[in-house]
């Protein structure tokens, strides 16, 4: 079998600031967890080798700063990304009811070549905390009228289901690199055979 497999994958998470994007990514890749809150700036990232189906991987996580919107972050953040977790706070409505601009506004600037079948995965987070805002029953419903998106309940603090839900984005984000490599191999099968049977003057006719 070949072996010209990417080892690194890119995954953005993306959500309101204080739904726990940092410390999610903190929980799993360090297992720490602070209560001082601290807005992220920008970006940040760390990276975690996962083994996926008897092979080890590099997940990048992009940790992204709520509050900013996208804005000045620009495309070339978004492009290249293997899987988007959008992560709301159960106890916020508001958090949650953004979930579809965000999830839009990532189709938008990454620009995946599937769009419908993109791999994203919903964490809503802060679960230990007594005060529920958001059924899982409404969150379900979210996520299948998105086309199945997986959905996991996680609190960052307590370490709950941070470790699931970071296995399922790994499998996902590899299976949509997988298949993003197999299309990239036939644009060329295609234009080796334009050009074979091209002739003389009809350059211009080429299909890119």
């Amino acid at each position: 079998m070949a072996t010209r497999k990417k080892s690194l994958l890119k995954v953005i998470i993306l959500g309101d600031s204080s739904v726990g994007k940092t410390s999610l990514m903190n929980q799993y890749v360090s297992k720490r967890f602070s209560n001082q809150y601290k807005a992220t700036i920008g970006a940040d990232f760390c990276t975690k080798e996962v083994a996926v189906d008897d092979r080890v991987v590099t997940m990048q996580i992009w940790d992204t700063a709520g509050q900013e919107r996208f804005q000045s972050l620009g495309v070339a953040f978004y492009r290249g990304a293997d899987c988007c977790v959008l992560v709301y706070d159960v106890t916020s409505p508001n958090s949650f009811k953004n979930l579809d601009s965000w999830r839009d506004e990532f189709l938008i600037q990454a620009s995946p070549r599937d769009p419908e079948h993109f791999p994203f995965v919903v964490l809503g987070n802060k679960v230990d905390m007594d005060n529920r805002q958001v059924s899982t029953r409404r969150a379900q419903q979210w996520c299948q009228s998105k086309n199945d998106i997986p959905y996991f309940e996680t609190s960052a603090k307590e370490g709950i289901n941070v470790e699931l839900a970071f296995q399922t984005i790994a499998k996902n984000a590899l299976a949509q690199e997988a298949e993003v490599e197999l299309y990239n191999e036939f644009p060329d099968q295609i234009r080796l055979n334009a050009d074979r049977n091209s002739r003389p003057g009809n350059a211009d006719n080429c299909q890119c």
